[in-house]
């Protein structure tokens, strides 16, 4: 979190970031989204509460004498005014030609997850409020679309298409996404030291751990990479994957290298990308008989209103998920 931004920031507000970060483990970039998002409703409260223009360029309106009793003020009808406000009134790209008004439905809930939070934070954890104005207070709707993924047969013309002076390294790469459905920032963040024979050690979101099972061509393409990625020396020498500069590899790395092999497999690799690979495993395996509980286990997968999701499955089915993945029996030619 910018530090310079965290001075402008009223006491109460640094105290709920800290909680998050320090007690809940939450992401810097978690932090970073609810700071900017209180930021966002506490200068509109101020807007509405001191009575100043409508027009009133919020980003100029300082927060940092916020305090409980300002807080305190903010009634339910308060917050229906700023979630009014982002639907109809705020500018979606600032500083574009077009200053088209009104952000979406997916950035309305992130906003209003945030508030609630914040009170949640206020009224149960800390009890510095009695009421919670925004218990009661319904999500916006959002639409529900189809996630893209790749077919059996592309996969397999994917992984079939790998070739060039990294073949091992970027085969092994694809494999973990299609048949575990690790996240990009976690495959880049994997140390030699989290392979463990048939499973992988993936830190996610939040600093959260969890382990994932390789099937067995997945498990091939890695001991395969390993012999090569043993003879080389990186920069952070803990790395699994290493580039051609031999640093660490890099998300945009990354990116480059999945969207390279998509082209080359004759897919369209303006809509399919790294992410899409982990709807691949996912839609894979509960295609072929995974129940889902397991299979958000084996993505880490946590959604909003929940703590802590499906704990209590045992690894042996984590394994027979990974196993039921038909990537998984895919070899390297």
């Amino acid at each position: 979190m910018d530090q310079t931004m965290l001075r402008e920031f009223p006491q109460i507000l640094r105290e709920f970031l800290s909680y998050h970060e320090t007690i809940k483990g939450q992401s810097a970039r978690t932090i970073s989204e609810y700071a900017l998002d209180l930021r966002m409703f506490l200068r509109f409260m101020k807007l509405v509460k001191n009575e100043m223009p409508y027009n009133t360029d919020l980003d100029v309106i300082p927060i940092k004498d916020v305090d409980l009793n300002f807080i305190r003020s903010i009634t339910v009808t308060d917050i229906y005014d700023f979630l009014s406000y982002l639907a109809n009134d705020r500018i979606v790209h600032e500083g574009s030609y077009s200053e088209s008004r009104g952000i979406s439905s997916a950035s309305r809930f992130r906003k209003l997850s945030a508030i609630k939070s914040f009170y949640k934070y206020l009224t149960v954890r800390t009890k510095q409020l009695d009421v919670n104005p925004v218990q009661d207070l319904e999500y916006p709707k959002l639409r529900k679309a189809l996630p893209r993924y790749l077919t059996l047969e592309q996969s397999t013309a994917l992984l079939r298409a790998v070739d060039g002076p990294n073949k091992t390294r970027d085969f092994a790469i694809l494999m973990i996404f299609l048949n575990c459905g690790i996240r990009r920032s976690e495959l880049v963040n994997l140390n030699i030291s989290d392979v463990y024979e048939d499973r992988i050690r993936v830190v996610g979101k939040g600093n959260k751990e969890r382990i994932v099972y390789m099937g067995s061509g997945c498990k091939a393409a890695i001991d395969a990479y390993l012999i090569e990625r043993n003879q080389i020396e990186l920069t952070d020498n803990r790395a699994l994957f290493g580039s051609r500069d031999h640093n660490r590899i890099s998300v945009s790395a990354v990116h480059r290298l999945v969207k390279k092999h998509l082209l080359e497999a004759g897919l369209d690799s303006s809509t399919l990308s790294a992410h899409k690979l982990r709807h691949t495993a996912a839609t894979l395996m509960l295609q072929n008989g995974v129940d889902v509980k397991t299979v958000q286990e084996v993505l880490g997968h946590e959604h909003l209103n929940t703590t802590q999701i499906y704990t209590h499955i045992e690894s042996t089915e984590l394994k027979i998920a990974a196993e039921a993945n038909p990537i998984a029996h895919l070899k390297s030619e």
